[in-house]
């Protein structure tokens, strides 16, 4: 019955922050068409028909979080070049992790502690 995802949602506390890692570093455009809410936020086409969904909300979460994203809750995006995303990470000095099983991906935590895998398609 499932044929796809339209959007995940992560937890934030800075749009500018946010709004800098996933529109300067990451490449993704805003969504302008994200009606009035009762909070702020933020939506990121990833393509025309996925999303990121920034949500400025009180963060249920613990604060502690394993080293390793690949050992924390995450969601996984296929990207078309490794290199040029780990050279931007190393720019700003945004720490990452390589894929611990050796495949061609990194795990990176947004400014929220959110994490994200990168995966070489």
């Amino acid at each position: 019955m499932i044929t796809a995802i339209h959007h995940t949602s992560f937890i934030i506390s800075d749009i500018n922050a946010s709004r800098h890692f996933y529109s300067d570093i990451l490449g993704l455009k805003p969504d302008t068409t994200r009606p009035d809410m009762s909070f702020d936020g933020l939506w990121l086409d990833i393509n025309e028909s996925q999303q990121i969904h920034l949500l400025c909300v009180d963060n249920p979460d613990p604060e502690m979080r394993p080293e390793h994203g690949g050992r924390d809750r995450h969601t996984a995006f296929f990207i078309t070049d490794l290199a040029v995303l780990q050279m931007r990470l190393d720019k700003e000095n945004i720490p990452y992790t390589l894929s611990q099983s050796g495949r061609l991906a990194l795990f990176v935590r947004d400014p929220d502690g959110n994490t994200l895998e990168m995966i070489q398609r």
